[in-house]
Protein backbone atom coordinates (compact mmCIF):
# COMPACT_ATOMS: atom_id res chain seq x y z
CA UNK A 1 0.00 0.00 0.00
CA UNK A 2 1.65 3.59 -1.06
CA UNK A 3 0.79 7.30 -1.04
CA UNK A 4 -0.47 6.83 -4.11
CA UNK A 5 -3.88 5.37 -2.47
CA UNK A 6 -4.52 8.89 -1.35
CA UNK A 7 -8.40 9.02 -0.05
CA UNK A 8 -9.31 6.76 2.78
CA UNK A 9 -12.93 5.83 4.58
CA UNK A 10 -13.14 5.01 7.89
CA UNK A 11 -16.12 3.15 8.75
CA UNK A 12 -17.00 3.50 12.60
CA UNK A 13 -14.96 6.84 12.58
CA UNK A 14 -16.55 7.97 15.78
CA UNK A 15 -14.68 5.48 18.02
CA UNK A 16 -12.01 6.06 20.15
CA UNK A 17 -9.33 4.36 18.61
CA UNK A 18 -10.50 4.83 14.53
CA UNK A 19 -10.48 8.51 15.22
CA UNK A 20 -6.88 8.49 16.52
CA UNK A 21 -5.93 6.64 13.20
CA UNK A 22 -7.75 8.77 10.64
CA UNK A 23 -6.53 12.04 12.51
CA UNK A 24 -3.01 10.67 12.43
CA UNK A 25 -3.19 9.62 8.77
CA UNK A 26 -4.97 12.94 7.62
CA UNK A 27 -1.70 14.79 8.98
CA UNK A 28 0.65 12.62 7.28
CA UNK A 29 -1.29 14.14 4.52
CA UNK A 30 -3.84 11.64 3.77
CA UNK A 31 -7.53 12.25 2.46
CA UNK A 32 -10.20 11.09 5.08
CA UNK A 33 -13.43 10.27 5.48
CA UNK A 34 -15.75 8.41 7.93
CA UNK A 35 -19.38 7.79 8.81
CA UNK A 36 -20.64 6.51 11.91
CA UNK A 37 -24.12 5.40 13.25
CA UNK A 38 -25.10 8.77 14.74
CA UNK A 39 -23.42 11.95 15.72
CA UNK A 40 -21.31 12.44 19.02
CA UNK A 41 -18.94 14.41 20.73
CA UNK A 42 -15.99 12.86 18.64
CA UNK A 43 -17.57 13.21 14.87
CA UNK A 44 -18.29 16.38 15.63
CA UNK A 45 -14.98 17.39 16.74
CA UNK A 46 -13.39 15.39 13.47
CA UNK A 47 -15.89 17.67 11.43
CA UNK A 48 -14.35 20.70 12.92
CA UNK A 49 -10.86 19.55 12.04
CA UNK A 50 -12.02 18.99 8.43
CA UNK A 51 -12.81 15.78 8.15
CA UNK A 52 -16.50 15.08 6.27
CA UNK A 53 -18.06 12.58 8.35
CA UNK A 54 -21.50 11.25 7.46
CA UNK A 55 -24.16 9.64 9.70
CA UNK A 56 -25.70 7.31 9.88
CA UNK A 57 -23.79 4.28 7.64
CA UNK A 58 -25.34 4.35 4.30
CA UNK A 59 -24.06 2.90 0.96
CA UNK A 60 -23.59 6.27 -0.67
CA UNK A 61 -21.36 7.66 1.73
CA UNK A 62 -18.68 5.21 -0.24
CA UNK A 63 -17.36 7.03 -3.53
CA UNK A 64 -14.51 7.10 -4.84
CA UNK A 65 -12.12 6.89 -2.00
CA UNK A 66 -9.27 4.14 -2.39
CA UNK A 67 -8.65 2.32 1.01
CA UNK A 68 -11.61 1.15 3.04
CA UNK A 69 -11.09 0.96 7.03
CA UNK A 70 -13.59 -0.31 9.11
CA UNK A 71 -13.69 -0.77 13.22
CA UNK A 72 -13.84 -4.57 14.94
CA UNK A 73 -17.83 -3.68 15.81
CA UNK A 74 -18.72 -3.49 11.77
CA UNK A 75 -20.48 -5.92 10.51
CA UNK A 76 -20.19 -7.49 6.87
CA UNK A 77 -23.65 -6.65 6.49
CA UNK A 78 -23.03 -3.27 6.84
CA UNK A 79 -24.20 -1.44 3.86
CA UNK A 80 -20.99 0.62 3.57
CA UNK A 81 -19.13 -2.56 3.53
CA UNK A 82 -21.87 -4.35 1.03
CA UNK A 83 -20.80 -1.36 -1.16
CA UNK A 84 -17.24 -1.27 -1.25
CA UNK A 85 -16.87 -5.04 -2.06
CA UNK A 86 -19.20 -4.31 -4.92
CA UNK A 87 -16.37 -1.68 -6.18
CA UNK A 88 -13.96 -4.05 -6.08
CA UNK A 89 -12.44 -1.27 -3.29
CA UNK A 90 -9.42 -2.19 -0.62
CA UNK A 91 -10.98 -3.24 2.59
CA UNK A 92 -9.28 -3.18 5.89
CA UNK A 93 -10.08 -4.15 9.42
CA UNK A 94 -8.14 -2.14 11.86
CA UNK A 95 -5.67 -4.58 12.75
CA UNK A 96 -4.89 -5.00 9.24
CA UNK A 97 -4.47 -1.47 8.43
CA UNK A 98 -1.79 -0.73 11.50
CA UNK A 99 0.86 -2.23 9.59
CA UNK A 100 0.17 0.77 7.17
CA UNK A 101 -0.70 3.16 9.86
CA UNK A 102 2.85 3.00 11.64
CA UNK A 103 5.21 2.48 8.60
CA UNK A 104 8.70 3.89 9.07
CA UNK A 105 7.61 4.62 12.35
CA UNK A 106 9.71 3.97 16.08
CA UNK A 107 6.76 2.29 17.83
CA UNK A 108 6.87 2.65 21.50
CA UNK A 109 3.82 0.16 21.84
CA UNK A 110 2.19 -0.09 25.26
CA UNK A 111 0.04 -2.85 26.56
CA UNK A 112 -1.84 -4.71 29.24
CA UNK A 113 -5.33 -5.24 30.41
CA UNK A 114 -5.33 -2.55 32.54
CA UNK A 115 -3.56 0.82 32.29
CA UNK A 116 -2.83 1.07 28.51
CA UNK A 117 -4.15 4.70 28.11
CA UNK A 118 -2.64 6.04 31.20
CA UNK A 119 0.86 4.89 30.69
CA UNK A 120 0.32 6.06 26.87
CA UNK A 121 -0.29 9.36 27.97
CA UNK A 122 2.38 9.47 30.41
CA UNK A 123 5.07 8.52 28.00
CA UNK A 124 3.79 11.33 25.68
CA UNK A 125 4.31 13.83 28.07
CA UNK A 126 8.38 12.56 28.51
CA UNK A 127 9.08 11.56 24.98
CA UNK A 128 9.77 13.65 21.84
CA UNK A 129 6.96 12.10 19.56
CA UNK A 130 3.18 11.36 17.89
CA UNK A 131 1.28 10.10 19.92
CA UNK A 132 -2.32 7.24 18.87
CA UNK A 133 -3.80 6.48 22.02
CA UNK A 134 -7.29 4.81 22.93
CA UNK A 135 -8.56 8.24 25.24
CA UNK A 136 -8.39 11.75 24.90
CA UNK A 137 -4.70 13.39 26.27
CA UNK A 138 -6.00 16.11 28.61
CA UNK A 139 -2.37 17.74 27.76
CA UNK A 140 -3.24 17.60 24.13
CA UNK A 141 -6.88 17.90 24.28
CA UNK A 142 -7.11 14.60 21.30
CA UNK A 143 -6.41 10.83 21.36
CA UNK A 144 -3.73 11.82 18.84
CA UNK A 145 -0.84 14.19 18.83
CA UNK A 146 1.49 14.23 15.41
CA UNK A 147 4.86 15.69 15.21
CA UNK A 148 7.73 15.69 12.84
CA UNK A 149 9.79 12.78 14.85
CA UNK A 150 10.61 9.03 14.27
CA UNK A 151 9.01 8.15 17.52
CA UNK A 152 5.29 7.19 17.66
CA UNK A 153 3.63 6.22 21.26
CA UNK A 154 0.85 3.58 20.30
CA UNK A 155 -1.70 1.96 22.83
CA UNK A 156 -1.27 -1.62 21.67
CA UNK A 157 -4.89 -3.60 21.65
CA UNK A 158 -4.77 -7.38 22.81
CA UNK A 159 -8.66 -7.04 22.71
CA UNK A 160 -8.71 -8.57 19.22
CA UNK A 161 -4.79 -9.73 19.11
CA UNK A 162 -4.06 -6.47 17.17
CA UNK A 163 -0.96 -5.99 18.92
CA UNK A 164 0.55 -8.26 16.91
CA UNK A 165 -0.01 -6.87 13.54
CA UNK A 166 2.91 -3.89 14.81
CA UNK A 167 6.41 -4.18 14.71
CA UNK A 168 7.44 -2.32 18.09
CA UNK A 169 11.04 -1.18 18.93
CA UNK A 170 10.15 -0.96 22.67
CA UNK A 171 7.01 -2.69 24.16
CA UNK A 172 6.09 -1.56 27.63
CA UNK A 173 3.44 -4.43 29.61
CA UNK A 174 2.04 -3.26 32.73
CA UNK A 175 0.30 -5.99 33.33
CA UNK A 176 -1.21 -9.37 31.39
CA UNK A 177 -4.61 -10.49 33.59
CA UNK A 178 -6.55 -12.47 31.55
CA UNK A 179 -9.59 -10.02 29.28
CA UNK A 180 -11.34 -10.45 25.94
CA UNK A 181 -11.33 -14.15 26.34
CA UNK A 182 -13.92 -14.51 23.83
CA UNK A 183 -11.99 -13.41 21.35
CA UNK A 184 -9.18 -16.60 22.34
CA UNK A 185 -12.07 -19.22 22.84
CA UNK A 186 -11.51 -18.95 26.25
CA UNK A 187 -7.97 -20.89 25.56
CA UNK A 188 -5.32 -19.31 28.38
CA UNK A 189 -2.49 -20.54 26.30
CA UNK A 190 -3.44 -19.16 23.39
CA UNK A 191 -3.64 -15.40 25.50
CA UNK A 192 -0.38 -15.83 26.77
CA UNK A 193 1.38 -17.12 23.79
CA UNK A 194 0.11 -13.80 21.96
CA UNK A 195 1.33 -11.33 24.87
CA UNK A 196 4.80 -13.74 24.12
CA UNK A 197 4.80 -13.28 20.72
CA UNK A 198 4.26 -9.40 20.96
CA UNK A 199 6.68 -8.94 23.65
CA UNK A 200 9.54 -11.25 21.51
CA UNK A 201 8.98 -9.02 18.46
CA UNK A 202 10.14 -5.78 20.10
CA UNK A 203 14.32 -4.66 20.39
CA UNK A 204 13.51 -3.13 23.53
CA UNK A 205 10.93 -4.48 26.72
CA UNK A 206 9.87 -3.05 29.45
CA UNK A 207 7.84 -5.20 31.85
CA UNK A 208 5.85 -5.04 35.51
CA UNK A 209 7.83 -8.19 36.54
CA UNK A 210 5.75 -8.52 39.56
CA UNK A 211 2.34 -9.73 37.28
CA UNK A 212 1.58 -13.01 37.78
CA UNK A 213 2.38 -14.47 33.71
CA UNK A 214 4.75 -11.48 33.16
CA UNK A 215 7.00 -12.76 35.84
CA UNK A 216 7.56 -16.60 34.22
CA UNK A 217 9.01 -14.84 31.21
CA UNK A 218 12.61 -15.08 32.91
CA UNK A 219 13.93 -16.29 29.38
CA UNK A 220 13.09 -13.24 27.48
CA UNK A 221 15.99 -9.86 28.03
CA UNK A 222 13.56 -7.28 29.67
CA UNK A 223 13.89 -4.18 31.74
CA UNK A 224 12.06 -5.28 34.28
CA UNK A 225 10.17 -3.28 37.49
CA UNK A 226 9.33 -4.93 41.04
CA UNK A 227 6.89 -2.28 41.81
CA UNK A 228 7.12 -4.08 45.73
CA UNK A 229 10.85 -3.19 46.11
CA UNK A 230 11.56 -0.46 43.24
CA UNK A 231 8.98 2.09 44.29
CA UNK A 232 9.08 3.24 47.39
CA UNK A 233 7.69 6.12 49.62
CA UNK A 234 4.30 6.83 47.58
CA UNK A 235 2.54 9.42 48.43
CA UNK A 236 -0.81 11.63 47.62
CA UNK A 237 0.04 15.22 47.53
CA UNK A 238 -2.57 18.35 46.19
CA UNK A 239 -1.26 20.74 43.59
CA UNK A 240 -3.30 23.21 43.16
CA UNK A 241 -6.11 21.37 44.53
CA UNK A 242 -5.61 18.50 42.29
CA UNK A 243 -4.47 14.96 43.13
CA UNK A 244 -0.55 13.99 42.48
CA UNK A 245 1.15 11.11 43.25
CA UNK A 246 5.66 11.43 44.61
CA UNK A 247 7.16 8.36 44.97
CA UNK A 248 10.69 7.40 44.54
CA UNK A 249 11.79 5.25 41.80
CA UNK A 250 14.96 2.46 42.61
CA UNK A 251 17.96 4.97 42.12
CA UNK A 252 16.37 7.87 39.92
CA UNK A 253 14.49 9.89 42.51
CA UNK A 254 11.74 11.43 43.46
CA UNK A 255 8.65 11.65 40.25
CA UNK A 256 5.68 13.54 40.78
CA UNK A 257 2.40 12.67 38.44
CA UNK A 258 -0.84 13.49 37.93
CA UNK A 259 -3.07 10.83 39.85
CA UNK A 260 -3.99 9.04 42.74
CA UNK A 261 -2.92 5.09 44.04
CA UNK A 262 -0.40 2.98 43.96
CA UNK A 263 -1.43 1.50 40.51
CA UNK A 264 -0.45 5.51 39.05
CA UNK A 265 3.26 4.95 40.40
CA UNK A 266 3.81 1.64 38.71
CA UNK A 267 2.19 3.13 35.30
CA UNK A 268 4.59 6.15 35.32
CA UNK A 269 7.80 4.12 36.60
CA UNK A 270 7.03 1.90 33.67
CA UNK A 271 6.93 5.28 31.34
CA UNK A 272 10.33 6.39 32.95
CA UNK A 273 12.28 3.36 32.48
CA UNK A 274 10.94 2.89 28.83
CA UNK A 275 11.82 6.71 27.88
CA UNK A 276 15.47 7.25 30.45
CA UNK A 277 18.62 7.33 29.96
CA UNK A 278 22.11 8.38 31.38
CA UNK A 279 21.47 12.16 29.82
CA UNK A 280 17.71 12.74 30.25
CA UNK A 281 16.95 12.42 33.87
CA UNK A 282 15.90 15.45 34.54
CA UNK A 283 14.12 16.30 31.01
CA UNK A 284 12.00 12.89 31.70
CA UNK A 285 11.22 14.20 35.41
CA UNK A 286 10.36 17.68 34.69
CA UNK A 287 8.34 16.33 31.49
CA UNK A 288 6.49 14.04 33.67
CA UNK A 289 5.08 17.06 35.15
CA UNK A 290 3.17 18.03 32.37
CA UNK A 291 0.81 14.79 32.12
CA UNK A 292 -2.93 15.83 33.16
CA UNK A 293 -4.19 13.06 33.03
CA UNK A 294 -7.05 11.65 30.47
CA UNK A 295 -10.48 12.11 29.91
CA UNK A 296 -12.44 8.95 31.74
CA UNK A 297 -9.46 8.21 33.91
CA UNK A 298 -10.39 9.64 37.11
CA UNK A 299 -11.76 12.61 35.47
CA UNK A 300 -12.77 14.97 38.09
CA UNK A 301 -15.72 17.07 36.37
CA UNK A 302 -16.21 19.42 39.74
CA UNK A 303 -15.35 19.64 43.17
CA UNK A 304 -16.24 21.83 45.70
CA UNK A 305 -15.84 21.88 49.67
CA UNK A 306 -18.70 19.12 50.15
CA UNK A 307 -19.19 17.73 46.56
CA UNK A 308 -16.70 16.01 43.68
CA UNK A 309 -18.06 14.37 40.65
CA UNK A 310 -15.38 12.00 39.01
CA UNK A 311 -15.79 10.27 35.63
CA UNK A 312 -13.85 6.65 35.34
CA UNK A 313 -13.71 4.41 32.51
CA UNK A 314 -13.19 1.82 35.02
CA UNK A 315 -15.36 -1.39 33.57
CA UNK A 316 -13.38 -4.69 34.91
CA UNK A 317 -13.48 -5.33 38.34
CA UNK A 318 -9.47 -4.71 39.07
CA UNK A 319 -9.38 -1.48 37.56
CA UNK A 320 -12.52 -0.64 39.42
CA UNK A 321 -10.82 -1.35 42.64
CA UNK A 322 -8.00 0.39 42.08
CA UNK A 323 -10.26 3.29 41.24
CA UNK A 324 -12.34 2.86 44.66
CA UNK A 325 -9.37 2.91 46.72
CA UNK A 326 -7.89 6.21 44.87
CA UNK A 327 -11.17 7.59 45.85
CA UNK A 328 -10.96 7.02 49.03
CA UNK A 329 -7.39 8.72 49.31
CA UNK A 330 -8.74 11.76 47.57
CA UNK A 331 -11.65 11.95 49.27
CA UNK A 332 -9.83 11.52 52.41
CA UNK A 333 -7.35 14.87 51.90
CA UNK A 334 -10.55 16.84 50.66
CA UNK A 335 -11.89 15.50 53.94
CA UNK A 336 -15.02 14.25 52.36
CA UNK A 337 -16.54 11.29 54.43
CA UNK A 338 -19.24 8.89 51.50
CA UNK A 339 -18.11 8.06 48.45
CA UNK A 340 -21.05 6.92 45.90
CA UNK A 341 -20.06 4.76 43.20
CA UNK A 342 -22.54 4.74 40.45
CA UNK A 343 -21.75 1.44 38.45
CA UNK A 344 -22.47 0.91 34.78
CA UNK A 345 -21.87 -2.96 33.80
CA UNK A 346 -20.18 -3.13 30.23
CA UNK A 347 -21.74 -6.03 28.33
CA UNK A 348 -23.19 -9.15 29.00
CA UNK A 349 -20.12 -11.75 28.49
CA UNK A 350 -17.61 -9.03 30.29
CA UNK A 351 -19.99 -8.65 33.64
CA UNK A 352 -21.08 -12.72 33.57
CA UNK A 353 -17.37 -13.87 33.48
CA UNK A 354 -16.40 -11.64 36.38
CA UNK A 355 -19.13 -11.88 38.08
CA UNK A 356 -17.85 -12.91 41.71
CA UNK A 357 -15.21 -10.42 41.34
CA UNK A 358 -17.33 -7.66 40.31
CA UNK A 359 -19.65 -8.71 43.42
CA UNK A 360 -16.55 -7.79 45.36
CA UNK A 361 -14.95 -4.68 44.27
CA UNK A 362 -17.36 -2.20 45.44
CA UNK A 363 -15.83 -3.27 49.20
CA UNK A 364 -15.28 0.81 50.49
CA UNK A 365 -18.06 2.83 49.06
CA UNK A 366 -20.96 3.85 51.28
CA UNK A 367 -23.78 3.78 48.49
CA UNK A 368 -23.60 1.63 45.40
CA UNK A 369 -26.19 2.76 41.81
CA UNK A 370 -26.31 0.33 39.35
CA UNK A 371 -27.56 1.06 35.74
CA UNK A 372 -28.34 -1.05 33.01
CA UNK A 373 -25.89 -2.96 31.14
CA UNK A 374 -24.81 -0.96 28.60
CA UNK A 375 -24.65 -3.35 25.40
CA UNK A 376 -22.80 -3.56 22.71
CA UNK A 377 -24.12 -5.85 19.67
CA UNK A 378 -24.62 -8.98 22.26
CA UNK A 379 -27.53 -10.65 22.62
CA UNK A 380 -29.80 -9.91 26.02
CA UNK A 381 -28.91 -12.06 29.12
CA UNK A 382 -30.52 -11.95 32.20
CA UNK A 383 -28.44 -11.49 35.30
CA UNK A 384 -30.02 -11.47 38.79
CA UNK A 385 -28.08 -8.18 40.24
CA UNK A 386 -30.97 -7.78 43.25
CA UNK A 387 -29.73 -10.84 44.37
CA UNK A 388 -25.93 -11.04 43.79
CA UNK A 389 -25.50 -7.43 45.08
CA UNK A 390 -27.59 -7.70 48.00
CA UNK A 391 -24.38 -7.20 50.23
CA UNK A 392 -24.46 -3.75 49.13
CA UNK A 393 -28.29 -2.60 49.65
CA UNK A 394 -27.79 -0.84 46.00
CA UNK A 395 -30.00 1.72 44.01
CA UNK A 396 -30.92 0.25 40.52
CA UNK A 397 -31.58 3.53 38.64
CA UNK A 398 -32.28 3.64 34.42
CA UNK A 399 -30.18 6.59 33.66
CA UNK A 400 -28.59 9.63 35.61
CA UNK A 401 -29.29 13.40 34.82
CA UNK A 402 -26.69 15.89 36.09
CA UNK A 403 -28.57 18.86 37.67
CA UNK A 404 -25.39 21.34 38.25
CA UNK A 405 -23.22 19.83 41.63
CA UNK A 406 -26.07 17.36 41.86
CA UNK A 407 -26.96 14.17 40.18
CA UNK A 408 -30.28 13.07 39.75
CA UNK A 409 -31.52 9.06 39.77
CA UNK A 410 -33.99 8.33 37.05
CA UNK A 411 -36.28 5.51 36.86
CA UNK A 412 -39.14 5.05 35.07
CA UNK A 413 -38.87 8.37 33.99
CA UNK A 414 -39.34 9.63 37.28
CA UNK A 415 -36.59 11.36 39.74
CA UNK A 416 -35.81 8.41 41.96
CA UNK A 417 -33.50 9.88 43.96
CA UNK A 418 -31.11 12.65 44.61
CA UNK A 419 -27.30 12.73 45.37
CA UNK A 420 -26.23 15.78 46.04
CA UNK A 421 -22.72 15.23 48.31
CA UNK A 422 -19.84 13.09 48.93
CA UNK A 423 -17.19 12.12 46.22
CA UNK A 424 -19.62 10.55 43.59
CA UNK A 425 -17.91 7.95 41.19
CA UNK A 426 -19.15 7.01 38.12
CA UNK A 427 -17.38 3.98 36.52
CA UNK A 428 -18.24 2.30 33.41
CA UNK A 429 -16.94 2.18 29.72
CA UNK A 430 -20.47 2.96 28.04
CA UNK A 431 -22.60 6.43 27.81
CA UNK A 432 -22.26 6.92 31.46
CA UNK A 433 -19.99 9.51 30.65
CA UNK A 434 -22.09 11.48 28.88
CA UNK A 435 -25.03 11.20 31.56
CA UNK A 436 -22.38 12.31 34.34
CA UNK A 437 -21.52 15.77 32.04
CA UNK A 438 -24.83 16.52 31.18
Amino acid sequence: MSKMSNTIHFIGIGGIGLSALARFLKFRGYNITGSDIKESPITKTLQEEGIVVNTPHHSDNIKNQDIVIYSAVIKDTNPEIVEAKKKGMLILSRKEALPFVLKDKKVFAVAGAHGKSTTSAMLSSIVDCSMIIGAESKQYGSNMRAVDCENIVFEADESDSSFLNISPYVAIVINAEPEHMEHYNYDLEKFYDAYTTFIKKAKVRVLNAEDEFLSTLTDIDAIRLYPSRDIKDIKTVLVDGEPYTSFVLKDLGRFEVFGVGDHIAINASLAILAAINSDNLIEVRENLKQYKGIKKRFDILSCDNSRVLIDDYAHHPTEITATIQSAKKYASLLGIQEIVAIWQPHKYSRTIDNLDKFKECFDGVDKLVILPVYNIGEEEQFIDFPNHFSRYNPIFADSLKKNDFKIDLIKDDKNLATISSGLILGLGAGDITYQLRG
